[in-house]
């Protein structure tokens, strides 16, 4: 069996910046634990598979662990290699996921993924993820990751994860956000996997599903700068 597979790094215009992702073109799905493999010989963050139903793009995203229900940076590697690379015709891309449809406008240099919203809950912080911080967080929210809010981006950076006990937590798609304030944007983030070969993701579209929102209410602002100040 060959296929052809890419490695395009998203949010950024530099070699070896960003997020990597793996993007593989299929014509019929393979088997998962086939995919799976495939996403843990990668080593990456993330890989794509995807299959072009002349209409919309089905896609799936792998870790090396899991099969995920959404991932923004693998996303937008998807809908580069179809534009830059598989000559794909349209300007608006729409991806069949399991997440919903997803749609990507190409507008010259810029791609504008439209990610599903979901606010973030009052909860409460299992025991093992709080032993794991060396920081506390002030609020805790939870939709599908836990978002925890901060007082400032000091905090956030200074924030260490003692993975003896964060492993110990399975939130299966989910992750944990940590969030503050930002001082020269609106806000910053960084974001955590357990039981995950890469600990801290450094550009992770899928968790502004709930940081938007949540800053956008917080801040009375429909239009937000972010950073993610993960250490790369």
């Amino acid at each position: 069996m060959k296929l052809d597979q890419y490695q395009i790094d998203a949010f950024t215009n530099k070699v070896f910046g960003g997020n990597p992702a793996c993007v593989v073109p299929l014509t019929e799905w393979l088997d998962d634990d086939i995919l799976l493999k495939i996403a843990q010989e990668n080593a990456v963050a993330e890989t794509a598979f995807f299959i072009d139903k002349g209409g919309k793009i089905h896609l799936r995203w792998f870790t090396q662990e899991i099969e995920m229900d959404l991932c923004g940076h693998a996303t937008l590697a998807t809908a580069h290699c179809l534009k830059t690379i598989l000559n794909y015709a349209g300007n608006k891309i729409i991806f069949e996921t399991l997440s919903g449809d997803l749609s990507v406008i190409v507008e010259k240099d810029f791609y504008n993924l439209d990610l599903p919203s979901r606010m973030p809950q009052a909860s409460l912080l299992p025991i093992n993820i709080e032993k794991s911080l060396n920081i506390q967080p002030k609020e805790v929210l939870k939709s599908r990751d836990f978002v925890l809010i901060y007082n400032d981006e000091t905090e956030i950076k200074n924030i260490k994860i003692d993975k003896i006990f964060f492993d110990e937590i399975n939130l299966g798609t989910g992750g944990v956000i940590v969030t503050a304030k930002g001082n020269n944007c609106d806000f910053v983030s960084r974001f955590f996997t357990p039981q995950s070969a890469i600990l801290e993701v450094p550009v992770t579209g899928s968790a502004h599903c709930s940081l938007l929102p949540y800053w956008s209410k917080k801040l009375c602002k429909k239009e937000l700068f972010a950073m993610q100040v993960s250490k790369e």
